[in-house]
């Protein structure tokens, strides 16, 4: 069975290859004839032709469903950082953020460390920050309703133990009975409390003080300290000028790195946003690798530091992209909130899981079919 084309539908298609009645010319009418005869297609070929043309049509459709939306954009965004972490630092004078989503109001809000940042995450008074590792589980501890969106790989030299240069102090065993400077509930607490715990000791055996990084920075230039746990720029700047050496660093101890938090209700209502400005942080570490002594500068400006100490921090803590949360990482986060909270450091058991940001199903569905 063929499929019959009518005779003024093949008469106006041919026109254009000369036709011009049963006068037309021979010529044309051997391309018009080999035009028809390829024309006359069976039934059966004819519709295997319009089902694949559908077939494609619904995969492109699929194809184009699949693709992430973009996120819509809250009114405003607070975020508070650190000056010791150079991609928001760059990301902030760059305006990063302000470039990518005009709609949203970007607030920048600095804190010293990173208690001081959850804490003011958990009364509303920021909506997202960076954070090491202990932090959020002392603030998950506190009953602060936040939730893990961001995983940060750790970088055990830049956090380390000091000693004044001409300290009689060489190892971590030589810490038993000295008076130790940290900020209590930040990673250098959990680096300070695994170094002792590999030398055999504990925080039982030193006099721990808790200070903030600049309180303990003006004891330990005063003498009133004998070690200070602390991360970098402050190791690069303190071993540059002479007045300190390391006694030890991260590495070895399975750190698990940073994390960036948002509370609960911002997180909820606004993840997809979140997750995208996430994504448009990690472009400052591309700036970094592209315009490095641009990048110093910046960095040397912002935080008064002189451009070599900005130079060796950067070679201890290098860029690290944001990442959101593996299996893996979890695990190693509950592992360090069981350990804090087995030396009675934490007042409760934390579970780190449960305060994990995750996609919504419809979102994680059009992910997985990617």
């Amino acid at each position: 069975m063929h499929y019959r084309i009518p005779a003024t539908t093949i008469e106006a298609a041919l026109r254009p290859l000369g036709w011009r009645g049963r006068g037309m010319q021979p010529a044309a009418a051997m391309r018009a004839t080999g035009w028809l005869r390829a024309l006359r297609c069976s039934l059966a070929a004819a519709r295997a032709v319009w089902c694949a043309v559908l077939v494609c049509g619904l995969l492109l459709a699929s194809l184009v469903w699949a693709q992430p939306a973009l996120a819509a954009e809250p009114a405003q965004l607070r975020i508070g950082y650190q000056k010791a972490v150079s991609s928001l630092v760059l990301a902030k004078q760059h305006r990063l953020l302000e470039q990518r989503f005009p709609q949203t109001k970007i607030t920048w809000v600095e804190f010293p460390a990173g208690p001081q940042l959850l804490e003011a995450l958990n009364v509303g008074s920021i909506d997202l920050g960076g954070a090491g590792d202990i932090p959020p589980l002392f603030a998950q501890a506190a009953g602060a309703d936040l939730l893990y969106v961001g995983w940060v790989p750790p970088t055990p030299k830049a956090e380390t133990i000091l000693v004044p240069s001409k300290s009689a102090l060489r190892t971590v065993a030589d810490l038993k009975g000295k008076r130790v400077a940290f900020q209590k509930g930040s990673s250098a607490h959990n680096l300070l409390l695994r170094l002792l715990a590999k030398s055999g000791l504990s925080m039982r055996d030193i006099t721990p003080l808790y200070l903030s990084p600049a309180n303990a920075r003006a004891a330990f230039a005063a003498g009133q300290v004998d070690a200070w746990a602390i991360w970098d720029p402050w190791y690069s700047a303190l071993t540059l000028d002479g007045s300190a050496r390391l006694l030890a660093n991260g590495e070895g101890l399975g750190l698990t790195g940073g994390f960036f938090l948002s509370s609960r209700r911002y997180a909820t209502a606004w993840g997809p946003f979140v997750q995208q400005v996430m994504g448009t942080l990690n472009q400052a570490d591309g700036l970094l690798e592209r315009d490095r002594a641009g990048s110093i500068k910046i960095l040397a400006q912002v935080s008064g530091l002189s451009p070599a100490v900005v130079e060796r921090t950067l070679t201890h803590r290098p860029p690290a992209s944001v990442q959101p949360l593996s299996a893996q990482v979890i695990k190693a986060q509950q592992a360090t909130a069981d350990l804090f909270y087995a030396q009675r450091l934490l007042p409760k058991r934390v579970l780190v899981a449960p305060a994990v940001w995750r996609a919504p199903a419809a979102t994680a569905a059009r992910q997985a079919g990617k």
